[in-house]
């Protein structure tokens, strides 16, 4: 078993007309789905505003620009049975392609090959049985009063 570990993480919201584009996740063992913004792991040496766009890259392949870091969330969690800890810098950026947010999802693939869609959803459509992470987000973007 690997040491635990906290991972710091790049993820970016994509505001379109009030809704935010999110990748869904699924926890057998509580049995809740989990929705989260596009991105992931910073590597060693680079930046979170370099990752961001590396991982959009990576995953959708598609380019963006105007890249703004709008918070910075510390997240302590149990997925799948095991315990997580990250601090995510969230940010927001344009699409280069204008085109894709007339797309109602984007095919993407994580890094380990699977393939997912990301969805356009507003903030109404997050509540107890399908959480948007991480802890803290829907505050940070507004739609929750602390």
């Amino acid at each position: 078993m690997s040491e635990p570990r906290i991972r710091a993480l790049a993820l970016c919201v994509f505001h379109h007309h009030g809704k935010i584009l999110v990748n869904q996740f699924h926890d057998a063992v509580e049995a809740r789905t989990l929705f989260r913004p596009i991105g992931g792991g910073i590597e060693f040496g680079e930046r979170g505003v370099d990752a961001i766009a590396r991982e959009v890259k990576e995953e959708l392949g598609l380019s963006i620009s105007d890249i703004r870091l709008i918070g910075t969330l510390e997240s302590i969690f149990t997925y799948a049975g095991k315990p997580g800890h990250e601090i995510v810098f969230v940010y927001d950026a344009r699409f280069d392609d204008a085109e894709v947010y007339e797309k109602p999802w984007l095919e993407g693939h994580e890094s380990d090959g699977a393939a997912f869609q990301a969805t356009w959803r507003f903030g109404s459509s997050f509540n107890a049985g399908s959480q948007l992470v991480p802890e803290g987000l829907s505050e940070l973007l507004g739609w929750v009063q602390k």
